[in-house]
């Protein structure tokens, strides 16, 4: 009898535990977590392509507790002049959230979070015609030293209008 009400209150324990999002030894947060993240926020194509993955499927790393969230490009427009910048910014934020929440958001670590978000906007840029990466490209730029000196993107309508006088009328499409 003793063993088995010691089995239902442990059981009923368990749940309760559940129920309140207590963290149990079972679902602590794997050690690797700084190891995933530092993964998923470097500057190759592959590191994107792995983030992205995640990101589609997140549910395999939901141990991990990765914040997900995003704002995109926060004040600044996620797609100027037509060019596409959300993901990039979806994976810059997830950077610097994550980074923040596990408390590694170090000189070092932003650093290198910026320089793949300006990688990520260059292969962005990649995609569109010749005639009008010069425009995509001058945007990356400036979205890249936004947020390398504020942090966060900041984009006014003065840079769009530098960026737009790069794009000949009617040539703003994507590479076949």
């Amino acid at each position: 009898m003793y063993r088995r009400t010691s089995a239902l209150l442990t059981a009923a324990l368990l749940g309760l535990t559940a129920a309140l999002g207590i963290a149990t030894p079972a679902s602590a947060v794997p050690a690797d977590k700084p190891a995933v993240l530092s993964s998923w926020t470097q500057t190759s194509a592959s590191s994107y392509s792995a983030w992205n993955s995640a990101r589609v499927n997140p549910g395999p790393w939901a141990a991990y507790q990765f914040d997900w969230s995003t704002d995109y490009c926060s004040s600044s427009p996620d797609n100027p002049l037509g060019f596409d910048f959300r993901l990039s910014c979806h994976r810059h934020d997830f950077g610097y959230r994550n980074y923040k929440a596990i408390g590694q958001f170090s000189a070092t670590n932003k650093a290198r979070v910026d320089s793949a978000f300006y990688e990520d906007l260059k292969r962005v840029c990649a995609r569109y015609s010749s005639i009008v990466q010069p425009a995509c490209f001058s945007l990356a730029w400036t979205y890249y030293q936004a947020v390398r000196i504020f942090g966060a993107p900041i984009v006014d309508a003065a840079d769009l209008r530098r960026a737009e006088r790069l794009v000949p009328d009617g040539q703003l499409t994507t590479a076949g």
